[in-house]
């Protein structure tokens, strides 16, 4: 077991060696692992431990707020270049998500989407930005709390608007099929609805993540690593040059993912306003 400890030790400090270069010496190549994942405590209050992906999801919470209530403030009738973004922001979620998808109804959550939406995406883009570099979203406990957010919201919505049978029959029994398909249907269709919709809203947003995460580290260790001689100045400017275009790629993944979980939560809280037949 500490032999164990020690190897992996050993590969943590192998990741941040400046002095291992291809064709130079025989270390190996310091390959992303669990330890890209894992920050030391900032400090710790209790059993609590405030590290570096709290921090961000902190700071990106003020950015946020700081944004809309700059925009929001003091409204103008002609709106200053603040109040413009702003309005642009939250009208691209209000119209082009809220009442695209959900209708008339979908104002009292116009909030909340909004909400969802930039949260995510500032948690996607700590990726990107310098200093920060790490999606928060990559780890798995944040795409689960807003997974978990949008489950009970959308539980809440159901029964509510449909009572307690009305609410089993519109999570379970979908209408205008065949007696006989309800058999096999309700079933699937009460896992899916109850189990399988939070697991895989969470998964998405933390695979995307995690993966190009992953990716740009690759490749961004990879442009050091090969670093030193000439042919190996070679390889290291065509991983650069990957690192560049992955970085683009990235951020048009870190909107996508915003906008994909942001749909989907609208799409479950329409269901769960659609009376039960």
């Amino acid at each position: 077991m500490q032999k164990e400890l020690l190897v992996t030790a050993d590969a943590q400090t192998l990741a941040f060696e400046v002095d291992c270069h291809l064709f130079q010496g025989s270390c190996g190549f310091p390959a992303p692992s669990a330890w890209s994942f894992i920050f030391d405590p900032i400090f710790t209050i209790g059993p609590v431990e405030f590290n570096k992906p709290m921090l961000l999801a902190i700071i990106g919470t003020f950015a946020i707020l700081a944004l809309f209530w700059a925009g929001f403030s003091k409204p103008k009738v002609i709106p200053g270049k603040l109040q413009m973004i702003a309005e642009a922001l939250y009208d691209f979620v209000h119209r082009g998500i809220a009442k695209e998808i959900i209708g008339k109804k979908g104002e009292p959550f116009v909030p909340l989407l909004v909400s969802l939406f930039f949260f995510v995406w500032m948690m996607n883009l700590w990726a990107i930005i310098p200093i920060a570099q790490f999606p928060v979203s990559s780890i798995i406990a944040y795409p689960v709390g807003l997974a978990l957010l949008v489950w009970v919201v959308y539980m809440t919505v159901t029964f509510r608007n449909n009572g307690f049978v009305g609410g089993i029959r519109n999570l379970c029994v979908p209408s205008g099929l065949p007696k006989p398909i309800y058999v096999i249907l309700t079933p699937i269709e009460f896992v899916s609805n109850i189990f399988v919709r939070p697991f895989t809203l969470a998964v998405r947003l933390f695979a995307n993540m995690f993966a190009g995460h992953i990716l740009i580290l690759v490749f961004t260790i990879a442009t050091w690593y090969m670093l030193g001689t000439v042919l190996g100045t070679v390889y290291a400017t065509a991983s650069f040059a990957v690192t560049l275009a992955l970085t683009v790629f990235e951020m048009f993944i870190q909107a996508l993912q915003a906008y994909v979980f942001t749909v989907l939560t609208a799409t479950y809280l329409s269901q769960a306003l659609e009376e039960a037949h």
